[in-house]
């Protein structure tokens, strides 16, 4: 018997692993053959402490010392750009405020991304205290760290039947049967069904589908400098990324567990609204994608045990901050687990607890 199961292989699951196989052994099952294969391998890794609800922000600004220091760091500068069109300029105040970002004029607007067309974009802001995450590296080095101490990472692991016992759990993956004294649910969009799996009350999370389209690098640019630029109404980002462009619609569209692909009409409709604030227009695409980003009913993350057994632990809910608030939840979870106090406030513990659902 192990102490410790995870089920879930992302972000949440391999940071999780990491954080518990120093408490004791720990056993990580991703379905998938590679881990981050769905919502993790699909991120726009970027870090931007301020974006989310008040306990996600805290949760990133918590990992902050982790990204830049942590195996040499994680992160790589990127900045960050909003723009509004004319007549925007309550939104364009609020979005300067909540992200702290300093308006700029429009000649160092056009510096930093020439495509933009002064004719619909109104105002701009940006702040360089945004960065590109190196997401592959972070969960294999979380992964490694599940190893070295001595835990076991499996992928293709198929979960068919979780069982109860007087000792704790039993996973059955592959035909092959695994015991722990607890077990840990990270299992991204299939956090419900994983908890129903085990006789634990599912807390109703929302899967919502996320596209994303690869356009060639606009008018032949060299993006290298290029921020994120992000529409102040979050109908659309761009990034750049390898020497492309990574344009989203930022839908949030919700969806049954699966292995997520984009809508064309949902795509177009995207690259439509971003083609509105730039000069340069969009006439291939050289791929395209979506993933599932889940949240909980309140779109707080849920981080600790559940409250009809506190053998069962929820990792969930990451709804797209994921990897900027892994370092910090997965220490939270571990902190638990340990009997350890933790670094949060008060508030954003309340703020992650499963206890909120009961």
């Amino acid at each position: 018997m192990t102490d410790f199961i995870v089920i879930g292989g992302g972000i949440a699951g391999t940071s999780a692993a990491a954080r518990l196989s120093e408490l004791g052994q720990t056993l990580l099952l991703e379905r998938e053959t590679s881990l981050g294969y769905h919502a993790s391998g699909r991120s726009a890794a970027l870090y931007e402490s301020n974006y989310g609800l008040a306990s996600t922000v805290a949760l990133s600004k918590a990992s902050s010392d982790f990204f830049h220091h942590a195996h040499g760091g994680f992160l790589s500068p990127r900045g960050l750009m909003f723009i509004a069109g004319h007549g925007q300029q309550d939104a364009f105040s609020k979005a300067c405020e909540t992200f702290n970002v300093a308006p700029i004029d429009m000649e160092t607007a056009l510096a930093k991304v020439p495509i933009l067309n002064p004719e619909t974009v109104g105002q701009a802001a940006f702040h360089d205290a945004a960065f590109d995450i190196d997401t592959d590296r972070m969960i294999q080095t979380f992964a490694k760290t599940v190893r070295d101490t001595g835990g076991t990472v499996k992928t293709g692991q198929d979960v068919t039947a979780i069982t109860r016992t007087t000792h704790g759990w039993q996973v059955t993956a592959n035909g092959e049967t695994h015991s722990a004294k607890m077990l840990f649910n990270a299992a991204g969009a299939w956090a419900d069904p994983i908890a129903e799996m085990a006789g634990i009350k599912p807390l109703g999370f929302s899967p919502m589908r996320r596209s994303m389209a690869r356009i060639p690098a606009p008018g032949g640019h060299d993006l290298t400098g290029w921020p994120m630029i992000l529409d102040i109404n979050e109908t659309w980002y761009a990034k750049p990324d390898a020497g492309s462009l990574l344009v989203s619609p930022a839908e949030e569209d919700p969806m049954q567990p699966f292995d997520a692909w984009p809508d064309d009409m949902v795509l177009a409709e995207g690259i439509a609204r971003y083609q509105d604030f730039v000069t340069e227009e969009v006439t291939q695409l050289t791929s395209s994608w979506a993933g599932l980003r889940t949240f909980s009913p309140d779109r707080n993350l849920v981080l600790g045990p559940a409250t009809d057994d506190p053998s069962f632990f929820w990792v969930a809910g990451q709804g797209g901050y994921g990897f900027q608030s892994a370092p910090a939840a997965s220490q939270y979870v571990a902190d638990q687990v340990a009997g350890r106090a933790s670094e949060l406030d008060q508030a954003t513990r309340d703020a992650l607890n499963p206890q909120r659902f009961a």
